[in-house]
């Protein structure tokens, strides 16, 4: 069980990470500098996946988390071990970056849902002075009317 909860933890810290990096406006700077998405090496910084690979590269043997074993003895196997946990840590950080996207746009939805109720409200509080003052001006622009002859 806790074999599975690192390996999820540490899927879910590769997809925050490779989300930071990709897309968030702390490395903006970096990936234009690379090139964005225009250059080879700008889009291997501005795809979430691409990135995740990286830092799965780089957490699996930092935390240990070698969820896959291999038959192979020595180097050979250890080298294959790293790199197939790396790609299954990606694999799960994939999952939990769209689970993610669902939440976030759920939000968004509910936010630009609030939003446009407010614009409304605003308009319709708008609307009603406007009528009430072109109501109270009109009666108190027209001059009184002339004294009936007796």
């Amino acid at each position: 069980m806790a074999d599975l909860f690192q390996l999820l933890a540490v899927s879910a810290v590769v997809m925050g990470v490779s989300q930071t990096i990709a897309k968030e406006r702390i490395f903006a700077p970096v990936r234009e500098r690379l090139g964005g998405k225009d250059s080879w090496l700008g889009y291997l910084v501005s795809c979430p996946y691409c990135v995740s690979h990286y830092a799965a590269f780089a957490l699996v043997p930092l935390t240990g988390t070698y969820a896959i074993d291999v038959v192979l003895e020595g180097w050979p196997g250890l080298v294959l071990s790293w790199f197939l946990s790396s790609l299954l840590v990606t694999v799960i950080a994939a999952f939990f970056r769209v689970l993610f996207w669902f939440v976030d746009e759920t939000q968004g939805l509910v936010r630009r849902r609030q939003k446009t109720e407010e614009e409304e409200m605003e308009t319709r509080r708008l609307m009603r002075k406007h009528v009430e003052k072109s109501v109270s001006q009109p009666e108190r622009s027209e001059p009184p009317p002339p004294p009936a002859p007796h």
